[in-house]
């Protein structure tokens, strides 16, 4: 089975985090790590999440969130054809860093889904809206749960699970 590659966003996700949950619930799981937790480079952050897709023998699934969206929707143009889909929750806006003009214009060369809230301090559910559209993604707003971290309440979320079960079942049937 391909490997599902844990993205996170600034700071890394700590031992409470639901994707340290994810990364311990699923099986075949990697976490990109990045050289520096605390200053977010997007070709750096991508870079990375390159290096790691390239060194797999197929296409990954990523779930990602905050700026490792961000960064995983770049590398995902970088590495064309590496990333059979992705889950991108809560993803950070793009202006709130200067990045949304080297961000790809266009639907993403995989299938994703936005998972965002309606009071994410890191972006506001029209931005991530707008996003889901341009890139193509399905978009799922979960209402106010902050920005789907530790500090929002989101330790083990069986919620954020289904919703990659269910796009790896979409995906894993439009290749039958």
């Amino acid at each position: 089975m391909a490997a599902i590659l844990i993205v996170p966003g600034l700071h890394d996700s700590g031992p409470d985090h639901w994707q340290t949950w994810f990364e311990h619930t699923l099986g075949d799981t990697l976490r990109v790590n990045q050289a520096d937790w605390e200053r977010p480079c997007l070709a750096g952050w991508a870079g990375c999440i390159g290096e790691v897709t390239a060194a797999q023998s197929e296409a990954v699934w990523v779930v990602a969130h905050s700026f490792g969206c961000l960064a995983a929707v770049r590398a995902g143009f970088v590495c064309p054809g590496r990333i059979r889909a992705a889950l991108l929750v809560a993803p950070a806006d793009p202006d709130r860093f200067g990045l949304a003009t080297l961000l790809p214009q266009e639907r993403l060369m995989f299938p994703s889904m936005i998972v965002a809230s309606n009071n994410d301090p890191w972006v506001k559910a029209g931005v991530a809206e707008h996003w889901a559209r341009v890139w193509g993604s399905s978009y799922r707003n979960i209402g106010n749960a902050g920005h789907i971290n530790v500090d929002s309440g989101h330790g083990p979320w069986p919620q954020g699970l289904a919703f990659f079960e269910g796009l790896r079942r979409e995906v894993l049937a439009l290749q039958e």
